[in-house]
């Protein structure tokens, strides 16, 4: 009988059973391709993305289809990067001013032409009421189950779990988003992170957000992104990790005028801590990206094809993650991760754009990743 069984059984079942499945094992169609899809990715090149992308940019905001990505290459990014950081407030607008309804036309008009969204969450400070940089000790704990702040962190998620799911396709399908909550969780300028907690007071935080998220609430539209900053080990890497069970997507965090002194220090750093990535990824089934990256007002004319591409062309990463243009600020001063129109490295950007393994919205549309 189970010699009949093994004959009548199709080669696409032995694929069906062997396929690795995301941590959430009643997520959505979309998000379950999605997840494959950028494992396929993988042996293409990596998805580029940009923080904000489409709400403002270097002396603008809020112009229809407009994007600095756009203007300098008359392409979108891939992957589009957001923040749902004062949504625990109830306020209209995020941390950096963008409002939650835009947000949402935002992500659908990404999701219709194929795009893929990632979100993060500075949630202030739940025991102290200040902003995520307050760094209280002892906040996590309070958080917890049996934590004297564990109801009001549920309202809290309430809130995020009602966003998610207000996320919807032109069917009425959920959104697929890849959510990278207590990102940079290996510093300490967060309340969630470093020193501010144990180890294993993260991993329960982690655990319980995703399960609070996942079988409370009934989210089943997001892919979990475990997030560092810069590091140095694969055991300092490991040292907060929830679990398999609870994570799609190993990242960290780099930006060059924070940490290196030079282009070959930066290059050697993102290296190192690529090649760790690399081979934990690997052991691990999980999707390998650049969560957050940037080197501020971009000074180096040749930075994206003599930096940035010689660190990460030789590792797979699913995508690479700029953070935002926020532009002029009242100083004088400016703020801003990508080249504009007429910046220094435009038209290297321009080189880097055309390089085979960097992947932009036209490229990243063809592949149907929600397929």
């Amino acid at each position: 009988m189970k010699l009949l069984l093994l004959l009548i059984l199709s080669p696409l079942t032995f694929i069906a059973f062997s396929q690795p499945v995301p941590a959430d094992k009643n997520a959505t169609k979309e998000t379950i391709n999605l997840y494959h899809n950028l494992k396929k990715l993988l042996d293409k090149g990596f998805m580029i993305g940009h923080q904000d992308d489409l709400a403002y940019g270097v002396g603008w905001k809020y112009e229809n289809g407009r994007s600095d990505i756009k203007d300098v290459t008359g392409d979108y990014p891939a992957i589009y990067g957001w923040e749902l950081g004062r949504l625990e407030l109830d306020h209209d607008v995020n941390l950096d001013s963008v409002p939650f309804e835009k947000m949402r036309m935002f992500i659908k008009e990404i999701y219709n032409r194929g795009g893929v969204i990632t979100i993060s969450w500075h949630l202030n400070n739940p025991l102290t009421g200040k902003t995520a940089w307050n760094p209280a000790p002892g906040t996590v704990a309070a958080i917890l189950p049996g934590g004297e702040k564990n109801e009001l962190y549920k309202s809290w998620l309430d809130k995020i779990a009602a966003f998610m799911l207000s996320l919807k396709g032109e069917k009425g399908e959920y959104i697929p988003v890849i959510f990278r909550p207590f990102h940079e969780l290996n510093g300490s300028w967060f309340w969630w992170g470093g020193k501010n907690c144990t180890p294993d007071e993260l991993k329960q935080l982690y655990r319980f957000t995703e399960s609070y998220l996942r079988d409370t609430k009934n989210v089943h539209n997001l892919l979990y992104a475990y997030n560092t900053d810069k590091f140095y080990s694969r055991g300092e890497y490991m040292e907060r990790y929830p679990g398999n069970d609870y994570v799609d997507v190993l990242g960290f965090d780099i930006y060059q005028a924070y940490n290196t002194a030079s282009n070959n220090d930066f290059i050697k750093l993102a290296g190192n801590m690529l090649s760790m990535l690399d081979s934990i990824s690997t052991e691990n089934n999980k999707i390998p990206a650049l969560t957050e990256f940037g080197y501020g007002g971009l000074p180096d004319s040749t930075w994206w094809t003599n930096v940035l591409l010689k660190a990460i062309a030789p590792y797979k990463i699913a995508y690479a993650l700029a953070w935002r243009n926020a532009g002029f600020k009242g100083n004088g001063s400016s703020e801003f991760y990508v080249p504009y129109k007429g910046q220094v490295s435009a038209n290297d950007f321009v080189k880097f754009y055309d390089d085979p393994k960097t992947l932009f919205q036209k490229e990243i549309t063809k592949e149907n990743l929600y397929h």
